[in-house]
């Protein structure tokens, strides 16, 4: 019997009755392995925390705050957490193994998506989001490189390795930067230097939904300065410029969720989960339009307002020219 060692694990070696099987790959601050545990036959993934972490209060609290979320959570499109906190000889935390890859591997040479498959996976992110944001935790770090897909394209989110959680206190991580990897996805209060909360993961979303649609995301640029620049200046390109496909109400949607004003965007995933959820029920008056609306297109109810307030100025000239003709007639 192969016992792990303080480094990295080998296929074979043994964590408490975990028995190592292979190495997934490795975050920002931790190991992630397909195991076995011995007690029930079941495939499990351990995330193993980096002996460098372990030894730095702050950067080690990430880890057990992360162990708590896992716990909290429950859903079918999050992984679950399978830890049941009991004694062991290293920190570790146990998560459900995912038959499957990720959503960024899944996305190679297929985008843009069809309408039905892109408004499908927007769905179950969102629940997941809604679902999160109702116990009180914002992911913050939303990205197809965090979402696995099984064969049947099931969604499962996670790692929350910088979710922020509700009344816990403000922990300075030195490895942040580093972490966050590209901006491709990140809000414009985040690259301001902002703790970003659950809008923040709305805005991810909307990012998501539109690169699944448009093919890229909104803003591309040489580095990830100039990425970060648009982010925070520039209006995306209308969705419905980069594909006829999207109908006016799901273009709404996704250009209200990534408005630059969290407070313009959807308020929590939920609400942007219903208004996935009732597409053909969309009243588009409802969302302001302007350069980073819906498509800078007008609604029907716009262009009869407008054609209304034409006609009557029309009808008002013409009973002021009468009057006027009128008077001078009489004169």
């Amino acid at each position: 019997m192969t016992v792990a060692s303080e480094g990295q694990l080998s296929a074979g070696s043994l964590v408490d009755h975990y028995r190592i099987v292979r190495r997934l790959g490795e975050g920002g601050f931790s190991e992630a392995y397909e195991a076995i545990d011995e007690r029930s036959q079941v495939r499990v993934v351990l995330k193993v925390p980096s002996l460098a972490i372990i030894g730095d209060p702050q950067t080690f609290e990430r880890f057990r705050r992360e162990t708590a979320i896992a716990r909290r959570l429950d859903h079918p499109n999050v992984q679950r957490s399978l830890d049941v906190g009991d004694d062991r000889s290293r920190p570790y935390l146990v998560l459900e193994y995912v038959e499957g890859e990720t959503l960024r591997q899944n996305l190679r040479g297929r985008l843009p998506l069809g309408v039905d498959e892109a408004v499908g996976y927007g769905r179950q992110l969102a629940g997941a989001l809604a679902h999160a944001h109702a116990h009180g935790i914002a992911h913050r770090d939303l990205k197809p490189e965090n979402v696995l897909v099984t064969a049947e394209g099931q969604l499962k989110l996670f790692d929350f390795g910088i979710a922020l959680m509700a009344g816990a206190r403000r922990v300075t991580w030195r490895y942040l930067n580093d972490r966050l990897g590209t901006p491709d996805y990140m809000a414009p209060e985040q690259i301001e230097g902002k703790r970003g909360d659950q809008r923040t993961d709305v805005y991810a979303l909307g990012i998501m939904l539109y690169e699944f649609l448009a093919g890229q995301v909104p803003f591309v640029g040489d580095n990830a300065l100039a990425v970060m620049s648009q982010t925070v200046h520039d209006p995306p390109t209308p969705l419905h410029q980069r594909n006829r496909a999207v109908s006016p109400p799901l273009g709404a949607v996704i250009h209200k969720a990534i408005r630059k004003d969290p407070e313009e965007r959807y308020q929590s995933a939920e609400e942007m989960l219903h208004d996935l959820e009732h597409l053909d029920d969309i009243d588009l008056a409802q969302f302001v339009l302007g350069p980073e609306r819906a498509g800078s297109t007008m609604t029907d109810r716009r262009i009869l307002l407008l054609g209304g307030l034409i006609g009557v100025g029309f009808t008002l000239f013409i009973v002021l020219a009468v009057v006027i003709t009128i008077l001078l007639e009489r004169r």
